[in-house]
């Protein structure tokens, strides 16, 4: 493959970083910490000498000490952070890859090139030059904003460096309680979306510390992504195959491993995959419709040969890994599979007269028949995600029934809780679409269509989120237990037979997963002295209900800036990027806000901060009644409060920002800076002593140290030139 092959999209002119005095500089800053100075020179076309100098004037530690954990499981994070700086060729050099790696990475990645705004910023050569005298004034103007908010003597460092938390988990004491579910499943907190089987010395999807905590608290399986043609070739284009074999061995060996503990593999499966152009040149009965600006064509499966391959497919990896307890489907909207999985299929000549629940139907029957022909106790379960006749519906609820009925007897149901779930924030009226904890489930939607599978005899599954969501997924888990409880009760109520525990986010193995087996007062007695329990549980009334009124949309969700938080740079005018899905914020308020009317919009995010910071008072509040039993749990709970209240209190200030600058009210952007500053300042101080705050096992780290730092400079280069 060529560099020229990869993807570039409409390649705009990149955003232009304007409180770093030269582009190269911006590239060290956001470098320094995940690869060698040797290779920071390589791209730069200069010597280390002059790296390691270039980073003393810009104020970077002179110990420069590098994780190899970044470039191993932290790509993600480098890639978003060079996108407006690096052209391919760079890309590639520092991470040291090849353009099949990449285009891998962009295609197969949790949806990687569109969160990444579906296009390549048109960046030039970058290089290294000396700097003029007024270049090496302004780096010197930068180094003393550093200093002025990170002291020398303070050091740069972590005290707890990035994916420590992995090292840190262990088994817990099962205190036992209440089995109200017959199965759950969560996604492994070690687990990316990547190629995740072919290499598990390096990067262990399941270590066995994580199994070993996560079977403490109950937990009965885990799910990871796979793609079956890297798992079984089809015969005659074994070339996109390359290391089936290798990775079926190693799916075997984690799939023994977890089932020392009781926990059960579950593969994610969205087949048939679509392909590259190429794949189509050998097997043209293949073909279906085109998918534009990916150059890869969906599967008709209105032919026979893509429903032949999947049940071969899945027979022979059940076959191969006989320790796999099953699979779980999703068939509608996620990668590109049949000619209607986008609701397409009209321009499909053989699927465009068809019925969209038959095509639904017939893919879900040829994986069941390959799964059970080899493994006839083992789980295949079902997601409804996205089912329904045309794109605009919003009453699915008899499409749904259809498909249902059509379905073999021996699947599990599933259908997303809260899907379709009606809400009102600030009298705006809107519906759920995808998940979310602070819009509690289940949905009339999901409880109609539960009932109706079960009066066909089907095991019904609850997909829900228990720790986070992309309302927030900075923190392992919104301290909002009281919201968590409320779900859980629901879904009991319903004879629902088990859950989904998390999406790829909200993995983490602990926080509100002890709500599984003991309501909050349990939980908060089982944790804190007596004297001081129920305040907690006063606390988190308090963040639940505020939380309750976070404004919820789905593209505010995938597009609002909570998730980066503090990070995400202020700019004091419009960069003309549009947000993308989990990838850049940017300073999109239109793209952020999706329904609701910008005053509305900042309002809730006010409401929702002001009643977080009740909660955050009343923890402070408690210092003095602590017991030396109370400080471990107490702290634990102020971190994630604490760096929860950062990110939502920052997607509130950035509205105002945006709204400010538009308004051309310079005075009021000030005021908002300043406090924005003070908010980067105690993100900063939680993530130095916490590794899991940042993280999230799709997107790696949303923010280094390093990120921080540039956001404080960015706030102190905003105020100056609104202040001119």
């Amino acid at each position: 493959m060529n560099i020229s092959d990869l993807p570039t999209g409409t390649a705009p002119a990149p955003i232009r970083f304007k409180h770093f005095p030269v582009k190269w500089q911006a590239f060290l800053w956001r470098n320094w910490e995940y690869v060698p100075a040797a290779r920071l020179a390589e791209v730069l076309q200069c010597t280390e000498q002059t790296v390691l100098d270039a980073a003393a004037e810009l104020g970077l530690p002179a110990a420069h000490e590098v994780s190899p954990k970044w470039l191993l499981s932290g790509y993600l994070t480098i890639i978003r952070s060079n996108w407006h700086l690096l052209n391919y060729r760079q890309l590639l050099q520092l991470l040291d890859w090849t353009p099949e790696q990449l285009a891998y990475t962009l295609k197969e990645e949790d949806f990687l090139w569109a969160k990444l705004g579906a296009l390549k910023p048109a960046c030039g050569e970058l290089k290294y030059m000396p700097l003029t005298p007024e270049e090496r004034k302004a780096t010197a103007l930068f180094r003393e904003r550093v200093r002025k908010h990170i002291p020398q003597e303070c050091g740069m460092n972590y005290s707890e460096p990035p994916f420590t938390f992995a090292e840190k988990y262990a088994a817990q004491e099962f205190t036992g309680g209440r089995e109200r579910f017959e199965l759950n499943f969560i996604h492994s907190y070690a687990a990316s979306c990547g190629d995740i089987f072919i290499d598990i010395e390096k990067r262990d999807p399941v270590p066995e510390n994580l199994l070993q905590q996560y079977a403490s608290m109950g937990i009965k399986g885990v799910w990871m992504h796979a793609i079956l043609y890297l798992l079984h070739p089809v015969k005659g284009s074994e070339e996109f195959s390359r290391g089936y074999e290798t990775r079926l061995r190693n799916l075997a060996v984690l799939a023994e491993r977890c089932a020392k503990y009781g926990i059960g593999i579950y593969l994610y499966l969205n087949e048939p995959r679509g392909m590259p152009y190429a794949f189509y040149e050998k097997n043209p009965d293949w073909a279906g419709i085109d998918v534009p600006g990916n150059n890869m064509r969906t599967n008709c499966t209105s032919g026979g040969k893509p429903l032949e391959w999947l049940e071969e497919a899945c027979a022979a990896v059940f076959k191969a890994v006989p320790a796999l307890a099953g699979a779980f489907m999703i068939t509608m909207s996620e990668n590109p599979t049949h000619c209607n999985y986008a609701f397409n299929k009209r321009e499909c000549p053989r699927c465009k007269d068809r019925d969209g629940a038959d095509l639904i139907a017939e893919v879900i029957a040829a994986a069941e028949r390959g799964i059970h022909a080899s493994a006839p106790k083992a789980k295949l379960l079902v997601s409804d995600w996205a089912w329904r006749e045309k794109a605009p519906d919003t009453d699915n609820t008899a499409f749904k029934r259809k498909v249902i009925d059509r379905l073999p007897k021996n699947v599990w149901f599933m259908s997303i809780s809260e899907w379709g779930k009606e809400t009102v924030a600030g009298g705006i009226k809107g519906s759920v679409v995808d998940y979310s904890i602070s819009q509690v489930g289940p949905s009339g939607e999901a409880a109609e269509v539960w009932r109706h599978a079960q009066s066909r005899g089907l095991k019904t599954v609850a997909k829900i989120q228990m720790n986070n969501s992309w309302e927030l997924s900075a923190v392992p888990y919104i301290p909002v237990p009281y919201l968590l409880q409320e779900h859980l009760d629901n879904l009991s109520r319903l004879g629902v037979d088990g859950l989904m525990l998390s999406w790829t986010l909200g993995g983490y193995p602990g926080g509100n997963l002890e709500l599984l087996y003991k309501n909050v007062e349990v939980l908060a007695a089982d944790k804190f002295s007596v004297n001081v329990a129920g305040k907690i549980c006063e606390a988190w009334h308090l963040f639940s209900d505020a939380f309750r009124e976070f404004p919820f949309s789905c593209p505010v969700i995938y597009n609002g800036p909570m998730n980066y938080g503090p990070m995400n740079l202020l700019y004091p005018e419009d960069t003309g990027y549009r947000a993308t899905m989990l990838g850049f914020p940017y300073d999109d308020l239109t793209g952020w806000r999706d329904i609701y009317p910008e005053e509305i919009f900042e309002d809730q995010f006010r409401k929702v901060t002001e009643g977080w910071q009740k909660g955050l008072d009343l923890l402070t509040s408690l210092k003095e009644q602590l017991k030396p039993s109370d400080q471990a749990p107490y702290e634990e709970l102020r971190r994630m409060a604490e760096a929860s209240y950062c990110h939502l209190r920052s997607t509130y200030l950035q509205i105002r920002f945006v709204r400010q600058r538009n308004a051309g009210d310079k005075t009021a952007m000030i005021a908002t800076v300043r406090e924005e500053l003070s908010l980067v300042h105690r993100l900063y101080e939680l993530a130095r002593i916490d590794s899991r705050i940042g993280f999230e096992a799709s997107n790696h780290y949303y923010y280094s140290l390093n990120d921080l730092i540039e956001k404080m400079v960015n706030c102190e280069d905003v105020i100056d030139r609104l202040s001119e």
